[in-house]
């Protein structure tokens, strides 16, 4: 008698601990963003641009070495300094050619890569850091100043005359800051090159990688000059309508190409550092009683937008025009804030569709320095990508007569 009782409060205490277990699990189901891989791409792992404005090296760089590994390359580490030093000496001739009417900043593109890696070859992180000024992470606000004010002096052309030392003088600050380029090195027990190196140990084809985007003041199917402050190389993108640029990150993605992402990260729904996540919300009216309607329209603007950007949990989205995706643009709403890239796809417990991304701001977040950026927001906030001419749908390519 007393074992049957016994079984019985065992048996009632077990189904009790299973309900809870069960309503924990949908509690939590409720709570914030619940993500499911769909696809990965192997990429190599986060690191930390720091207080500096070079994403789109670290982005562009991060780009190429997940290429390598789609190849069968092996895992390498590359500088980025060793293309930042380059692309500033160059930004600086340009610069004082054009009597200062360029941008002259840190910011670049994902070209600025690939054309200094054509140039000058490229080299592992090892060999050149880019940290000879005291710091252990990188720190370029007094660096930045100073290349600015050098080359506004010279601009300003104070001797009536250019001199024939003034970019050896402007060399000689970024070799000060981030260290003398290496014109031979060592790396795993064999001596290389700049260019060697980019060859034999890299081997991408850099010209196979194109820039894309989707705006109506040029031509579909055209190439065009984006016109956008970083850009000071003036290189070319390729122009597409929205569905078709949609069609080219997911074919990439599912085909196993990585996807370097340029993009603006000023929204409020990009909350990259507490939810992890880049979204575009919408009022979602149909699904609220009568009461949450009435208690809504009663809010003041700020009220409505605090409410709509807690972003607790997955919720309805904007549907995005390539009419907003223009307007925002030309107002300055839509600025070519940051470089990422995308290396897969997930799904939250909703079953909504994000891209998963690689950041350069070290491990930062919840998930070690990625983030889940919606496609309502990539097709909403994307300035351009870069993608192996491979990754474009056959169709869409011959259209580029790629």
């Amino acid at each position: 008698m007393y074992k049957l009782r016994n079984l019985l409060l065992v048996g009632l205490v077990l189904a009790a601990f299973t309900v809870s277990a069960q309503e924990k699990k949908e509690e939590e189901k409720e709570k914030g963003y619940q993500f499911t891989a769909i696809k990965e791409i192997p990429c190599t792992p986060v690191k930390d641009q720091y207080r500096s404005g070079t994403c789109w090296s670290f982005s562009g760089l991060g780009f190429l070495e997940a290429e390598m590994l789609r190849l069968g390359k092996p895992t390498v580490d590359l500088s980025e300094m060793f293309v930042v030093n380059h692309e500033y000496a160059d930004k600086a001739t340009k610069y004082v050619r054009l009597h200062g009417s360029l941008n002259f900043g840190a910011g670049g593109a994902f070209h600025d890569v690939t054309n200094a890696i054509k140039k000058y070859g490229i080299v592992p992180e090892e060999v050149y850091t880019g940290l000879n000024y005291g710091e252990e992470k990188h720190v370029h606000g007094e660096l930045d100043r100073l290349l600015l004010e050098n080359v506004k002096a010279v601009v300003e052309n104070p001797n009536k005359k250019l001199t024939t030392a003034w970019h050896d003088a402007l060399e000689g600050t970024l070799e000060t800051y981030l260290g003398k380029l290496p014109e031979k090195f060592q790396y795993q027990g064999k001596e290389y090159t700049p260019k060697s190196f980019a060859q034999e140990f890299v081997g991408l084809n850099l010209d196979d990688y194109v820039e894309i985007t989707s705006y109506t003041h040029h031509p579909f199917y055209s190439k065009f000059i984006i016109e956008i402050p970083d850009n000071w190389s003036w290189d070319e993108v390729y122009n597409v309508p929205l569905n078709e640029f949609d069609e080219i990150i997911d074919n990439a993605i599912n085909s196993g190409f990585p996807v370097a992402w340029a993009a603006d990260v000023s929204e409020k729904g990009f909350s990259t550092s507490q939810k992890g996540v880049a979204v575009i919300p919408e009022v979602d009216k149909a699904n609220m009683t009568d009461a949450e309607i009435t208690k809504w329209e009663k809010m003041s603007e700020k009220e409505k937008s605090e409410d709509l950007y807690k972003l607790t949990k997955p919720g309805k989205e904007k549907v995005i025009t390539q009419e907003m995706r223009q307007i925002d643009f030309d107002n300055y709403q839509t600025t070519d804030d940051h470089g990422m890239v995308i290396v897969g796809t997930a799904k939250d417990q909703n079953g909504n569709l994000y891209y998963k991304v690689k950041n350069s701001w070290g491990d930062y977040n919840d998930y070690h320095g990625f983030f889940y950026a919606s496609k309502p927001y990539v097709e909403y906030k994307t300035m351009s990508i870069m993608v192996h001419k491979d990754a474009i749908p056959k169709n869409i390519r011959k259209k580029l007569n790629l």
